[in-house]
């Protein structure tokens, strides 16, 4: 007695061997058209990047040269945004302090971020006493405003670019410790978690093989958009005389010694403003483009 396939899976099944498979190129291009505020994010961080890295190169003007022009000249030909009460190249010290602003992001955040990833990981599969002291600790972290935890820190390491790092890392451990435990208390139920248990899977293995893949995705989200917060919490804290030393570029310090050196010369603290404002956005667009590319309820439309 032979069996008749349903028309229905039938036809299902040559859709689908019919149906060409779409090339990397074309979803690429159907992802950007869906989110072109993130293809502007995407295009704002890459052009910094680039600047970032060939700083020496694109910089005329040492950042230390105070023979590069007279002090607070308008912005010219010479001098693309002009110069600050010193004579220094101000385009020379945005595009210099394009680099240490970057780096410090990176650095800060990726550190960070891995820290509160395992310890979110940790906490929320392991449960019991190893998750309430944890997050009683995270309480206690979160309980403080951040630009308070960073002064607190900056002051007590003393102002350098490692404090900078070190400081607005530790400041991103606690609220990114709390996103990721909540992921893994809804990932440890599962099915597949269950199936490895049950087939005598340890818990590292668990832990590495099965929950962390399934929370990287957001953690990496997380860290995408807490990087433009990096960048303003640099900023706060060289603006204040905590972060980045003089004479080292920081649009931060260069905007605070703007604010400082009357007669007040406008383009001195413009141009640092404005660096960091655009940082800040390109990252913030990114960041909400990611997460909608990676949220299942929208993955389907993509």
């Amino acid at each position: 007695m032979t069996t008749t396939p349903e028309v229905g899976t039938l036809g299902g099944d040559l859709e689908q061997a019919i149906r060409p498979r779409r090339h990397p190129l074309r979803s690429l291009a159907n992802v950007a058209r869906q989110n072109p505020l993130g293809v502007i994010g995407f295009l704002i961080i890459f052009i910094l990047a680039i600047v970032a890295i060939f700083a020496p190169l694109i910089a005329p003007f040492d950042v230390g040269d105070f023979r590069a022009g007279q002090p607070k000249e308008n912005p010219s030909w010479t001098h693309l945004f002009g110069t600050d009460g010193l004579g220094h190249d101000v385009f020379s010290r945005v595009v210099h302090g394009t680099r240490i602003s970057m780096t410090v992001a990176v650095l800060s955040v990726g550190g960070g971020t891995i820290i509160a990833t395992v310890l979110g990981i940790i906490s929320g599969y392991m449960g019991g006493i190893v998750d309430s002291a944890i997050q009683r600790i995270v309480d206690t972290a979160i309980a403080f405003p951040i630009l308070l935890l960073l002064l607190i820190l900056a002051q007590v390491l003393g102002p350098s670019m490692q404090t900078v790092i070190i400081a607005v890392g530790i400041a991103f451990i606690a609220p990114v410790t709390r996103v990721v435990r909540g992921a893994v208390l809804s990932e440890r139920n599962n099915q597949y978690v269950e199936a490895a248990r049950a087939l005598g899977a340890s818990t590292p293995r668990i832990l590495i093989h099965h929950i962390a893949p399934n929370v990287v995705a957001l953690a990496i989200i997380i860290a995408t958009t807490l990087l433009g917060t990096a960048i303003l919490a640099e900023a706060a804290l060289s603006f204040l005389g905590l972060g980045i030393p003089v004479p080292n570029p920081s649009w931060g310090t260069d905007v605070s010694l703007a604010r400082a050196s009357p007669p007040y010369h406008i383009w001195w603290a413009i141009f640092p403003g404005a660096a960091i404002s655009v940082t800040v956005l390109g990252f913030n667009l990114l960041g909400d483009a990611l997460r909608d590319i990676f949220d299942p309820r929208l993955r389907g439309r993509l």
